[in-house]
C-alpha cells in the first residue's frame, strides 16, 4: 500500500474528529522555524551557489477522503532572499534578477497530486516569478507524520525538489555564465491546525 495512503490513514485514526464530510480535510501552517525554501544555480562553473528565502507564508492541505484533492499555497517575499553576503543579496534584488520592487512576491499554487510510490508523490502547481506563471513540478517524498516529541502537536514533514529555468520567466542576467537551471529544494514541517486552535511553532 501506498505510504502516502497510511500517511492520510493515519491522520483519520490519530485525528479524534467527526466521520462528517469537513472532518476529512486537514489544514496544515508551516513550521518556520523547521522550513527551508533553498536554490542552488551553477557560478561561473565553479561551484553551485545557495541562496534561501526566509519570509514566506502559505499552508498545505489533506485530503483524507479524496488525496487528489489535497494542495499548497506559498507567497514568498522575494526581499527576503538570503546568499550570505549583503553584496550579494543587493544584487539580486534589483532589476537584473528578482526586481523586488517590481515584483515584491511570488507564489505556488498546487493543481494536482500524483503517487509515484509508496512514500512519494509528485505535486504539479503554478508557480509564478516576474510576474510570469509557468507549470512546474516537485517531486515530493513524505518523511512522517506524527505527534511531535516536544510539543505533542501533530506535525507532518516533506522534502521536495524541483529544476526550472530562471530563463523562462524573463530572468536572463548572466546567462550562460551564471547557469540558467535553478535546483529548488524545500524541507518542510508543516503544524496541523487543531479545532479551536492553529498549529504554532515547535522547539
Amino acid at each position: 500500500m501506498h505510504r502516502f495512503y497510511l500517511f492520510i490513514m493515519t491522520l483519520a485514526l490519530m485525528s479524534g474528529f467527526s466521520s462528517s464530510a469537513n472532518a476529512q480535510i486537514e489544514n496544515y501552517s508551516f513550521d518556520k522555524a523547521h522550513t527551508q525554501i533553498l536554490f542552488f544555480v551553477n557560478h561561473l562553473g565553479f561551484s553551485n551557489s545557495q541562496g534561501e528565502f526566509l519570509d514566506y507564508d502559505g499552508h498545505f492541505i489533506f485530503d483524507r477522503g479524496e488525496l487528489d484533492k489535497s494542495s499548497v499555497e506559498i507567497t514568498i517575499q522575494t526581499a527576503s532572499i538570503d546568499m550570505d553576503d549583503e553584496k550579494w543579496d543587493a544584487h539580486m534584488k534589483n532589476e537584473d534578477f528578482f526586481d523586488v520592487e517590481k515584483f515584491p512576491t511570488m507564489t505556488f499554487k498546487s493543481t494536482g497530486i500524483e503517487l509515484t510510490g509508496e512514500n512519494t508523490a509528485n505535486i504539479t502547481g503554478d508557480l509564478t516569478i516576474l510576474g510570469v506563471t509557468k507549470p512546474v513540478v516537485l517531486t515530493t517524498v513524505h518523511n512522517k507524520s506524527d505527534k511531535h516529541a516536544f510539543s505533542g502537536k501533530f506535525v507532518a514533514g516533506l522534502s521536495a525538489t524541483a529544476t526550472i529555468k530562471r530563463s523562462d520567466f524573463g530572468m536572463n542576467y548572466g546567462l550562460p555564465m551564471i547557469g540558467d537551471d535553478v535546483q529548488i529544494r524545500l524541507e518542510v514541517e508543516g503544524i496541523r491546525a487543531e479545532q479551536g486552535g492553529e498549529g504554532q511553532g515547535n522547539k
